[in-house]
C-alpha cells in the first residue's frame, strides 16, 4: 500500500500544478506553520531531503483541521526522500518543505490543486480532497 500511495505522489506531482479546483471548504492556498524551528541546515530548491510525515484529510470541523488519516511513514518506519523543486511529490510539499531547517516540524494544508487535484488515490483520498500534513525534516544533502 505505502508503494501505491508513493507512486501517486510521483504520478500525480506533475498533473497536480495544473488542477485549478476550488475546495468546497475554502481552502485556497497553501498554509505552512512551524509547529517547532530545527537549528540544522535548510532545505532549499535542488536540495535532497529526508522526511517523516502523517498525512489526512483536511476537514475544517476537526481540531487543527485533521480529519481521516490517509498515511505515515512513522506507520511504515521509513522515510521518505525527495529532491526539492523536480516535482517528486505533490506541489503542496515541494513548496511546504522550502525554508525548513534539520530538525523542524511543520503543519502543511494543501489545497487540492497543489495535492491530488481531481484524481483519487485508491479509497484513500477522493478526488478534489484538501489535505493536512504534519511533517519533520531528517535531512537536507
Amino acid at each position: 500500500m505505502r508503494q501505491f500511495f508513493l507512486s501517486l505522489i510521483a504520478m500525480t506531482a506533475l498533473m497536480a500544478g495544473a488542477s485549478r479546483a476550488v475546495a468546497a471548504d475554502g481552502l485556497t492556498q497553501l498554509v505552512a506553520t512551524d509547529q517547532q524551528i530545527g537549528s540544522g541546515s535548510v532545505a532549499r530548491e535542488g536540495s535532497q531531503v529526508e522526511l517523516n510525515y502523517t498525512g489526512w484529510l483536511y476537514d475544517e470541523n476537526a481540531k487543527d483541521h485533521h480529519g481521516r488519516k490517509i498515511d505515515s511513514s512513522f506507520d511504515h518506519g521509513q522515510t521518505i526522500t525527495f529532491v526539492v523543486g523536480e516535482r517528486q511529490v505533490i506541489a503542496g510539499w515541494d513548496k511546504g518543505v522550502r525554508g525548513m531547517h534539520v530538525g523542524g516540524k511543520r503543519t502543511l494544508l494543501i489545497p487540492a490543486n497543489l495535492g491530488y487535484g481531481a484524481r483519487a488515490v485508491g479509497d484513500l483520498v477522493p478526488p478534489h480532497s484538501p489535505l493536512v500534513f504534519d511533517i519533520e525534516l531528517v535531512s537536507v544533502h
